[in-house]
C-alpha cells in the first residue's frame, strides 16, 4: 500500500510547450549544447507545472521523447527507422505512424535513455528544492516489450510479434534494473498494447511476458502498470473493456494497476474492488481525450464513487492516460482541478 491515501499522480507524458514542438521540427539547426538546454528548460517547465498543480508524484513529462515509446527505437541497434509514414493526409489514425524494418540483432548497448532522463529529473527537482524526502515522489515511465514490438516489422530472424517481444524483453528488463540502481523508487511499465489486444490474445501469456520483464525490480520499487485503450489523436484501437483482462491481470507482478475510467464514463468501475483486494489501484478521473475541463466538484464526486468500491489507502488518482496529446493550457487546468478535487475528499476523510 502507498504511504499517502488518495495520492495524485500522472502516467508519464505531458504536452510539449509550443516552442519545443517547433524546435523538434528543426533540430538540425541546433548544436549539442543548444539541444541540451532545450531539454533542460522543457523538463524544468514540466516540473513547475506539476508542482504548481500540487501532485504527489511527478515525472519529467517525457519531454525528451517524441512519443511515449517511439523515441526508444533510436537507442536500439538493428532497426532501420522509417523516414516517412505510409499515410500523411486524411483523418488521423494509427496508420499515420509507420513501422520500422528490423535489419539485425536487436541490442541496446547504451541502454534506452531513461536513466539519463531520471538523473536530469533529480537534478532539476533538486534545484527547485524538491525531493522525495520532501514528499514529492519522482516517477519514470518505460514502455514494455510487447508495446515496443508493435511498430517493428517481423523478418526471418524475428518471424512474428511474439519473437520481437522476446528479443526486446531483456533490453527493457536491463533498463528497469538500471533505473532502480540509479535510485528510482517509482516506475511505471507502460503496456497499453496488452490492454488493447487482450480481447483477442491469451491474457495469461501477457502476464507471463510482463512478469519476466519486471522480475529483477519487483519488490525493489513501487512498480505500476498503465492499462488503457490507445490515445493517438484520442483514437482507441480495440474494444474498451477490461473484462477480457481479468482475473488474469491480477497476477501482474506490480504494486499498482492504473485503469482508464473517465473517458469511459466509469464503466466497469466495480472492477477496482477486485484489484484493490490485492494491489493499489490508480483510477483515471481526468479524460485526456476531451476538452471539457473537469471541475474540482466533478473530481471529488468521482473520488467518492471510487471509495464505494475500494479503501482510501489503496486508491490513487490520475488522468486516464498521458497528456502528450492534450494542449498544455488544458492539461495544466485539468491537473490542478484533479488535485483540488482529491484534496477536498481527503479533508472530508481527515487523511
Amino acid at each position: 500500500m502507498t504511504s499517502q491515501p488518495l495520492r495524485t499522480t500522472v502516467i508519464g507524458s505531458l504536452p510539449f510547450p509550443g516552442w519545443l514542438e517547433f524546435a523538434s521540427q528543426h533540430l538540425t539547426q541546433f548544436g549539442d549544447a543548444d539541444r541540451a538546454e532545450l531539454i533542460d528548460d522543457a523538463v524544468a517547465l514540466a516540473v513547475r507545472d506539476q508542482l504548481e498543480a500540487g501532485l504527489d508524484v511527478i515525472t519529467d513529462g517525457e519531454q525528451t521523447r517524441l512519443d511515449f515509446n517511439l523515441s526508444f527505437y533510436g537507442f536500439i541497434e538493428g532497426i532501420e527507422l522509417e523516414s516517412a509514414p505510409p499515410r500523411r493526409f486524411g483523418p488521423p489514425a494509427h496508420d499515420q505512424r509507420g513501422k520500422h524494418r528490423v535489419a539485425g540483432e536487436l541490442r541496446a548497448p547504451r541502454g534506452l535513455g531513461t536513466v539519463e532522463d531520471f538523473h536530469r529529473l533529480k537534478r532539476i527537482t533538486g534545484a527547485r528544492g524538491q525531493n522525495p524526502e520532501a514528499g514529492i515522489a519522482l516517477k519514470a515511465s518505460v514502455p514494455g516489450p510487447y508495446t515496443l514490438s508493435g511498430r517493428l516489422l517481423p523478418n526471418g530472424q524475428y518471424p512474428d510479434r511474439w519473437a520481437l517481444t522476446e528479443a526486446l524483453l531483456p533490453l527493457v528488463r536491463a533498463e528497469l534494473a538500471a533505473l532502480v540502481q540509479a535510485g528510482c523508487t517509482e516506475i511505471c511499465v507502460d503496456e497499453p498494447s496488452m490492454s488493447c489486444y487482450a480481447h483477442r490474445e491469451d491474457p495469461r501469456r501477457f502476464v507471463d511476458i510482463f512478469n519476466r520483464t519486471v522480475e529483477g525490480v519487483a519488490g525493489r520499487c513501487h512498480l505500476s502498470t498503465h492499462l488503457c485503450f490507445g490515445n493517438y489523436k484520442a483514437r482507441a484501437v480495440g474494444p474498451r473493456r477490461y473484462a477480457p483482462m481479468f482475473p488474469a491481470f491480477l497476477d501482474l507482478a506490480v504494486d499498482e494497476i492504473h485503469v482508464e475510467m473517465a473517458s469511459r464514463e466509469f464503466a466497469e468501475l466495480e472492477l477496482i474492488a477486485e484489484i484493490a483486494r490485492r494491489k493499489d489501484v490508480a483510477v483515471g478521473v481526468i479524460d485526456v481525450k476531451s476538452y471539457y475541463i473537469e471541475t474540482p466538484d466533478d473530481v471529488a464526486a468521482r473520488v467518492r464513487a471510487c471509495l464505494k468500491h475500494a479503501p482510501a489507502e489503496r486508491l490513487a488518482f490520475a488522468p486516464d492516460c498521458g497528456l502528450s496529446q492534450t494542449a498544455r493550457w488544458a492539461a495544466k487546468q485539468k491537473l490542478k482541478n484533479m488535485v483540488d478535487g482529491v484534496r477536498r475528499v481527503r479533508q472530508e476523510l481527515g487523511v
